[in-house]
């Protein structure tokens, strides 16, 4: 197991805490600890971001720091807010909302739209492209199946960054926008659509952050209402936000500033939806007093595939190169990344599912490969070599797994069985949990063994043995658990969108796979015209590809396989090229080094202070503490009890016990009379930390871990006081005295 993958499917909740903080490295325990005040974090792939901010989200809430329904988490897909909360759950933080930006505001203005506008919240359009053809019908203009996409995406585009039809021709000639028609004729077809949309009382899913905004900024009584509801945010993917977003997160926010950010420049690859990284690089200037935490760790993927990774953006050149982060793996080396060249596209496409197949005989599951590639028009190739070749594979992007219909009707099976209990005669011979869901489910289709070939049968079956293999895996986790407990686990997960895992080898586009991993990736059309894409015309524009590069590479934690082919079809003329972007980094080709200003940013913890932490005093001097190490013998320390000692847990106590007693019963006195556990005062490690070191000043209480800001202010002079020699009465007694 690794810091940032591979967890156990059903974990135990950990029992306090400093539980939630076991297991972190120095600076994700860092974002884990940092709960006030504005945090930046960037974080590389394979990092563990998610990680550290789940766990800082449960630290909070599990150390009474943070109310769990004070908390709003947003990310930027369903499938990413539904692992959050997932995590969440698995660590004791239920409660909290994870939410994606539109998830979140459409609550919030379904709740207000009645108080600030009157009558129902008008309806949401599901999918736009048909009003948007509609539109373009009325304005004359003629558009095909693949230009109606582009014009719809440029109207989704012109209502994130705010700017209405009117203005749209001026903003693509400003932002050297590649529009795919007339941009007169697209800003005529958006001003229709909103037209259209306004006679018909609909509205589409930007309408949902305008309109939210617009509440927030008009109805001041409503933005307060919201503001007292969430206390603290958390943006993961920052550097995905679009102007829009940006607007309703500091409206959200007001005057606060209990707000951590996580994200990473070298993956910004939607600037085409009008996401921009300038709000994660500029969050220093918004908030000179941020914490920066900048997590290098890789847990990910071998020193092969990083050092490819690392060499790719070193490569790169713009604003997002010179804030690239340099990955340092944590792994143990694997094998070499492979370069391979081939005649056409069926060769390449072939090749590959051979190779494929043969990482399946050496034991790779089928579900830890995938084939990852520029567009979706080059998949077909692929399907079909796959099936040629008898390997099993699945498209990314189709149809939610809960929402299929076979597992919509093994959920209804197995939720009858349940009901139906001893009186089930499916159930007379199964014993234990997986038999019964294995006697269940081989009545809608599920085979010991899976059907030949590929196609709809056998995606069918692979759902089922999905349901099958977590039936295992909870029964394992939970021994004695009853189809029951399961048909309850899977309804949690299919509302958090938390998906088994289905085996077959992923086909998906580049795009579609941020956010994954795999054991094995294949990248395939590596070719001038598909990386970078043909129309990629400005050095920011190509820039972005590399980066889109970058992220293929970083999906692979062990195998990475590079392809090309020298012409589309057999016979054809071998007239391509391997991309640019391979250059100096296959084997043969030349080396172009690292651009000029674009030196890697080492990871570490760079604290910003406000005008009352400058100077000298403890605040300051906690601000320059770099990793911990054992104060005996030296060695690093990553453990979050042994951080709080300063020492590993086998190395010379030197803990002065009559004190620890001392502390350990005021402690007791001090959380009965506050009506909270006594963790919330100090934990027992921080007791053991104070005994040991003996402070005898607020600066050196402050040095210890798990003392901080608040507890300095609020304890920090009886505990003094006790390790002056104090007694507990007479501690307590000064208080009660004070007060």
């Amino acid at each position: 197991m690794t810091a940032a993958t591979h967890s156990p499917l059903f974990p135990q909740v950990p029992e306090s805490a400093d539980a939630v903080l076991d297991g972190l490295d120095p600076e994700q325990r860092e974002v884990a600890t940092a709960l006030h005040g504005p945090v930046c974090v960037l974080a590389g792939a394979g990092t563990g971001k998610t990680r550290a901010i789940t766990h800082r989200i449960a630290y909070g809430v599990r150390a009474g720091i943070l109310q769990p329904t004070s908390v709003l988490a947003v990310t930027f897909t369903n499938r990413a807010a539904g692992e959050m909360r997932g995590r969440l759950r698995q660590l004791g933080a239920s409660g909290v909302q994870a939410r994606t930006f539109h998830s979140a505001a459409l609550r919030q203005l379904q709740y207000f739209w009645p108080k600030a506008v009157g009558g129902d919240l008008p309806r949401l359009l599901e999918r736009k492209v048909q009003l948007v053809a509609e539109a373009a019908a009325r304005c004359r203009i003629r558009l095909d199946r693949n230009e109606l996409r582009d014009v719809t995406s440029e109207i989704e585009w012109s209502k994130v960054t705010q700017t209405v039809p009117a203005d749209y021709p001026a903003a693509v000639v400003k932002t050297q926008r590649d529009a795919p028609r007339d941009p007169a004729e697209i800003s005529q077809i958006y001003a229709t659509y909103e037209q259209l949309k306004r006679d018909r009382s609909v509205i589409d899913f930007e309408d949902v952050l305008l309109l939210t905004v617009a509440i927030l900024q008009d109805r001041h009584d409503i933005a307060d209402h919201v503001r007292r509801q969430y206390q603290h945010f958390v943006v993961d993917e920052y550097q995905d936000v679009s102007p829009l977003q940006q607007r309703l997160l500091d409206l959200w926010l007001g005057d606060r500033d209990n707000l951590c950010v996580v994200g990473d420049a070298g993956q910004t690859i939607y600037s085409f939806t009008g996401a921009t990284p300038d709000h994660l690089l500029n969050f220093r200037t918004r908030h000179p007093g941020a914490t920066v935490v900048k997590l290098v760790r890789d847990y990910r993927s071998t020193p092969q595939v990083v050092h490819l990774a690392n060499g790719l953006l070193g490569q790169a050149r713009g604003r997002a190169a010179e804030h690239r982060l340099e990955l340092i793996s944590q792994r143990d080396p694997g094998p070499e990344p492979a370069y391979t060249e081939y005649a056409d596209e069926p060769a390449e496409a072939e090749g590959t599912a051979r190779r494929i197949r043969d990482l399946i005989a050496a034991g790779v599951p089928a579900g830890e490969i995938a084939v990852l590639y520029r567009v979706n028009s080059q998949s077909e190739v692929y399907e079909q070599a796959l099936a040629d070749a008898g390997v099993p594979y699945q498209l990314r992007g189709a149809e939610r797994f809960f929402e299929r219909a076979e597992v919509r009707e093994a959920g209804v099976a197995l939720r009858g069985a349940a009901r139906a209990g001893n009186n089930d005669s499916l159930l007379d011979d199964a014993q234990g949990l997986p038999a019964e869901v294995r006697a269940v489910l081989s009545t809608k289709g599920w085979t010991p063994e899976p059907p030949a070939g590929s196609g709809a049968v056998r995606d069918r079956w692979e759902s089922l043995a999905a349901l099958v293999r977590l039936a295992e895996d909870f029964e394992r986790a939970k021994p004695g658990a009853t189809l029951s407990d399961l048909v309850a686990e899977l309804d949690e997960r299919a509302a958090a969108q938390h998906a088994p895992t289905v085996q077959g080898v992923t086909l998906a586009s580049l795009h579609s796979a941020k956010g994954l991993e795999w054991d094995a990736v294949f990248l395939v059309g590596l070719t001038e015209g598909m990386m970078p894409i043909a129309y990629a015309k400005t050095d920011e524009q190509v820039e972005e590809e590399r980066r889109l590069l970058y992220v293929g590479v970083t999906r692979a934690r062990l195998h990475l396989m590079l392809s090309w082919s020298l012409s589309r079809s057999p016979g054809g003329r071998a007239g391509r090229r391997p991309s640019r972007f391979l250059n100096g980094l296959r084997p043969g080709s030349a080396a172009l080094g690292a651009r000029r200003g674009s030196a890697a940013t080492t990871g570490g913890i760079e604290r910003g202070y406000r005008s009352q932490d400058q100077g000298t005093g403890p605040v300051a001097r906690r601000g320059r503490r770099g990793p911990a190490r054992c104060r005996v013998c030296g060695k690093t320390l990553t453990d979050a009890g042994e951080m709080k000692l300063m020492r590993c847990d086998d190395c010379p106590s030197d803990m002065d016990e009559a004190l620890y007693e001392r502390l350990h019963d005021w402690r007791a006195v001090r959380a009965k009379e506050i009506g909270q556990p006594a963790y919330c005062v100090f934990t027992d490690k921080t007791l053991m930390a104070i005994a040991e070191a003996v402070p005898g000043s607020e600066g050196e209480l402050a040095g210890i871990s798990g003392v901080g800001v608040r507890k300095l202010d609020r304890f920090g002079t009886a505990v003094l006081a006790i390790c002056a020699g104090g007694t507990v009465d007479e501690v307590l007694g000064e208080a009660v005295g004070e007060s």
